[in-house]
């Protein structure tokens, strides 16, 4: 039975939806105004395993992750790049699109925007207002009460006296309170004019955790089976969720509550004030492909899913930390996996047999918790038993459970044969071409048919120095892949 570990309670508990063979899952997704970074990988990658997990053990599932189509930090963009708002959003959106094909992320099954559900979220401040919950300030922002909900705090374990010790949210002196934390902002005199408006409190636009409380309950209603996110919305944005939609309609926002860890960079926090922020596209894109004016790029798709590797192989909840090396290490391990079913190829009519030891074990590992770290294991035993016994039934079952983590699904020969800058110095923009590595395998063929194995040596070694390793098979035929 599957267990997952829930944020709300802090402990790993059986998993049952609400409805049976149903689940109803909501993340929330991007703010669209730059680039995607490596964090918001993990974030995308993760909750594209947990969907994947969902289905392959029989679910139906409904999934949700948002987009936040209107947010300051988007009519900044728009006005220092004289553009309109939809154009700044639409642009985003199409990269963002961009980078999970790239990482093999599935497309939700609804991506709602928060401008799509303004009605709605009028309506919850509403309720809010009538309980008492929300109140009008003196600067037309509407806000709302935290001390009136009796339980703030729940997610986060946060009591309020520490929170105002800590003084974790910016004072406003138009809020009765310090935690108080904003519904509907009140229009500039220079916000742009498609980022305002008409409500019964003037001319406006939502606050930010109000857009997921309309969005999830209107897209999936009450209560969620999951709600998820990264590790950066645990407070406040979806200690605000709670207090809105439990404050509007009663009873409990999501079952259960799951929160990805974080990426780390050398152990500091990913950002742009360090330095140390780096993008999806920055990571995976094949030179010449990428530029600042398109949305679009051409991914080189070893560097690319070696990435999603480089996630899944670590629990969604540890800290995770890149570096270079960290990433050159996931390269050199996922290429173990695909020489192993270069070496036995997989039998690609074979079907999954979960009564199959390394299936049970696979899915022992998943159903804790999604413990894919445990699953990837199970990956590596059976690439060692394929090499050892040439096993066509453990590499077709290789590829059958890596399929189920969104891995091991390209031409073992084409995977293997493609460049990347994480195989070490030699790929780092000198790799020999595939023309020109067959033209070298060529007149090594040529060298060994006039006996001159000196020469024939020589080109094996050349090649072997520019990161090209050579395989002879019976008969007489060469292969070659990138090391």
């Amino acid at each position: 039975m599957l267990h997952i570990y829930n944020t709300l309670s802090r402990d790993k508990q059986p998993f049952t939806p609400v409805e049976p063979g149903r689940v109803r899952m909501y993340v929330c997704g991007m703010t669209v105004y730059d680039f995607c970074h490596l964090g918001h990988a993990r974030m995308l990658v993760s909750f594209d395993v947990v969907q994947r997990w969902l289905r392959a053990t029989g679910y139906q599932v409904d999934y949700v992750r948002n987009i936040t189509d209107i947010d300051d930090k988007i009519i900044r963009k728009a006005v220092q790049t004289r553009r309109r708002m939809h154009e700044v959003t639409r642009f985003y959106i199409d990269a963002m699109h961009a980078d999970e094909l790239a990482l093999g992320v599935a497309t939700p099954d609804s991506e709602p925007r928060a401008t799509q559900h303004v009605g709605q979220m009028l309506d919850i401040i509403s309720k809010l207002e009538d309980k008492g919950l929300a109140y009008r300030s003196d600067d037309g922002d509407v806000n709302y009460a935290v001390r009136r909900f009796p339980g703030y705090g729940k997610l986060s374990g946060k009591s309020l006296d520490d929170l105002r010790a800590g003084e974790r949210v910016a004072v406003a002196s138009a809020k009765r309170d310090p935690l108080d934390f904003v519904l509907w902002k009140s229009a500039k005199q220079d916000e742009p004019p498609e980022s305002k408006w008409e409500s019964p409190y003037g001319l406006g636009r939502p606050g930010w955790h109000i857009e997921c409380s309309a969005m999830s309950k209107a897209l999936l209603g009450l209560p969620l089976d999951i709600h998820g996110g990264g590790p950066d919305l645990k407070f406040p944005h979806h200690e605000n969720e709670i207090a809105q939609t439990e404050g509007a309609f009663g009873g409990v926002l999501a079952n259960v509550w799951m929160h990805c860890g974080p990426l780390m960079v050398d152990a500091d926090k990913m950002s742009k004030s360090l330095g140390n922020f780096r993008t999806i596209r920055e990571t995976v894109a094949l030179p010449g492909s990428l530029s600042d004016d398109a949305a679009s790029y051409q991914a080189n798709p070893r560097e690319a899913e070696m990435l999603r590797f480089f996630i899944v192989r670590n629990h969604y909840r540890s800290v995770q930390n890149y570096t270079p090396d960290n990433l050159r290490d996931a390269q050199h391990a996922l290429d173990r996996l695909y020489q192993a079913l270069h070496n036995v190829p997989a039998d690609r009519s074979a079907l999954l047999d979960w009564n199959h030891p390394s299936a049970q074990a696979f899915r022992s590992a998943m159903d804790d918790d999604f413990n894919t770290s445990g699953a990837v294991a199970v990956l590596f035993e059976l690439a060692s038993e394929a090499n050892r016994t040439r096993s066509g039934q453990a590499s077709a079952l290789l590829r059958l459970l890596g399929g189920v983590l969104g891995l091991l699904q390209a031409e073992p020969e084409h995977y293997l044969q493609s460049p990347s800058r994480y195989l070490g110095a030699v790929a780092e923009g000198h790799e020999l071409t595939s023309d020109a590595i067959q033209a070298l395998i060529d007149e090594r063929a040529a060298a060994k048919h006039a006996r001159d194995f000196a020469r024939a040596d020589r080109i094996r070694e050349q090649l072997r120095e520019s990161g090209i390793e050579l395989e002879d098979k019976a008969g007489g035929a060469t292969q070659w892949r990138r090391t």
